[in-house]
């Protein structure tokens, strides 16, 4: 459950509790998924970083709530709050198959497994589709040690929520593959708070982890990407 805060910019974001039950790697994918998203030109909302005051809480009348702030003072993670914006329906909007093909290209890369028509963690806000919520994305960080098998597996795409659209991956692959460099790894990499990566397990500072999300990043992209769904009437 996101928290819907006012920075000191005066501007409304949904924030990310450092607190929540699924811990700073959620935030981590967020951060390093999301801007990736951003840098291969797909429409996600800006992501800032928040300093929670876990003072705040004493003034929340939800205990539930007090609790997730008292756990996240310190550095959060915040998404763009994106005003009037609704959920995505697959039965409701139409989606291009180019841009259904390039976003659906974008979650086998990370392996995001939180974007099917039960939850699509898509929105629809002025300017078209919006790309929310990557936390639970780049799973291989839960268990270093077998990470290397993840930079193969194929993404089930079978309920994905842009399934229906006719994606068009074969566009996409030829559109966005070139763009998917270890440079390009890096920069993403690199707006991962320092805070978010010491005390890794395995790792002897946080340029290390950037470096290992890299490295894995860099295995999976390079072809042959055969990771990439096969759907029904696909041109793959």
């Amino acid at each position: 459950m996101p928290g819907l805060v006012e920075g000191d910019d005066r501007r409304l974001y949904a924030l990310k509790w450092s607190g929540a039950a699924q811990g700073r790697k959620a935030l981590v994918a967020e951060v390093l998924a999301g801007e990736l998203g951003r840098e291969l030109g797909l429409p996600v909302p800006e992501l800032v970083r928040i300093d929670l005051d876990p003072v705040l809480a004493r003034s929340e009348p939800e205990q539930q709530i007090q609790e997730q702030m008292r756990a996240s003072g310190g550095l959060n993670v915040g998404l763009a709050f994106l005003s009037g914006a609704l959920n995505f329906d697959p039965l409701c909007f139409e989606v291009d198959a180019a841009l259904a093909g390039r976003v659906l290209w974008f979650d086998a890369l990370i392996g995001n497994v939180d974007r099917s028509w039960r939850n699509p963690n898509l929105l629809v806000a002025d300017g078209g589709l919006r790309l929310i919520d990557h936390g639970a994305s780049l799973i291989f960080h839960h268990h270093w040690p077998g990470a290397a098998a993840w930079t193969r597996r194929r993404y089930d795409a079978g309920d994905h929520a842009l399934a229906r659209f006719a994606p068009d991956l074969a566009a996409a692959d030829r559109a966005l593959a070139p763009l998917a460099t270890a440079e390009l790894f890096a920069t993403a990499a690199a707006r991962i708070p320092d805070e978010f990566l010491h005390d890794e397990p395995g790792f002897e500072s946080p340029d290390a982890v950037r470096a290992a999300y890299v490295a894995q990043l860099c295995a999976r992209a390079a072809g042959p990407r055969d990771w990439l769904p096969v759907l029904p009437d696909s041109p793959r």
